[in-house]
């Protein structure tokens, strides 16, 4: 009887580990597919994708699409700003965040309740477009690049993720080091940082995406500056022109290669090179999104 128990319950665990494998595959081709399909379009003959019927290999392979793209000779300009305003603003926005929310932390903090109550109401109330311009004006941000750092330098919401998950480290910690002689940037850097590695690497990842996929700000501070454009901001204006026909981007060297591609080619191409770049960053911070998430949300 234990004999045909046992025999009956691992032929139930088989069964069960196939239909999770089938299920986990299916999962997996539907998650694919649409990332798939892009690509195999982003790398088939424009004129060919026309006639549809693409989906995960290219019917007529070609590197046009993508020579199209970065033929546009602000394009390595747009890129270089880009990967240089998301390392500095990553950095610069998770060491504010922390900082600030360390200090918050601390009951000994006599104005942590007025500072958090201000903190939240930045994420309910904005002064809105045109009174932001006119202070980025007077601030003469308008034309540099710091105007893609410091208006976003602090965000309430990180701070207040990274504080939830500072709350929950024993302070006793904190102590310790006082009677070792640690002053409070020394308990920071030493003691608090090197615990908070799971948050930081989620706040880091919302911060460089953010960073990476902003270009209104270019549109609304830098539009006339070619030596501060953002890769964004270049692709928009790539897909505007391909979709439009619009002057808004000097296509002198581009006339020939817009004539041979056609609006969904540049399309699937632009979406390529746009999220490329953080699907391979992503891996690297992906151990710490789940548990820097669940440990650092915020406390009701």
């Amino acid at each position: 009887m234990a004999t045909q128990a046992s025999f009956n319950a691992t032929k139930s665990d088989r069964i069960f580990d196939v239909l999770n494998v089938i299920f986990m595959a299916i999962i997996l081709v539907i998650t694919l597919y649409p990332f798939l399909n892009v690509l195999a379009i982003s790398l088939n003959d424009s004129t060919d994708t026309v006639r549809g019927g693409i989906h995960i290999w290219p019917r007529e392979f070609t590197w046009e699409n993508y020579k199209t793209i970065f033929s546009y000779s602000s394009l390595i300009q747009g890129f270089k700003i880009t990967i240089f305003r998301t390392v500095a603003g990553t950095l610069l926005g998770l060491v504010s965040a922390s900082m600030l929310a360390y200090t918050l932390s601390r009951p000994d903090f006599r104005s942590r309740k007025f500072v958090s109550v201000f903190l939240a109401l930045t994420m309910y109330f904005s002064g809105g477009l045109v009174p932001t311009y006119m202070l980025m004006r007077h601030l003469d941000l308008i034309g540099t690049f710091w105007i893609y750092i410091l208006p976003g330098i602090v965000s309430a919401f990180n701070v207040f993720i990274i504080r939830s998950f500072i709350d929950g480290l024993p302070y006793a910690l904190q102590e310790s080091a006082k009677l070792d002689g640690a002053n409070d940037f020394t308990i920071y850097w030493r003691v608090i940082l090197p615990l908070c590695k799971p948050v930081l690497a989620t706040i880091a990842l919302f911060l460089a995406v953010g960073q990476w996929n902003s270009w209104f700000d270019t549109y609304l501070y830098n539009g006339n500056k070619p030596h501060l454009t953002t890769l964004q901001f270049e692709l928009m204006k790539i897909l505007q022109s391909t979709n439009q026909g619009s002057n808004m981007v000097n296509a002198n060297d581009m006339a020939n290669q817009m004539a041979q591609v056609s609006p969904e080619s540049i399309k699937m191409a632009i979406t390529i090179v746009v999220t490329l770049p953080i699907l391979l960053v992503y891996p690297f911070l992906q151990r710490y999104f789940v548990s820097g998430m669940t440990l650092g949300a915020v406390k009701a």
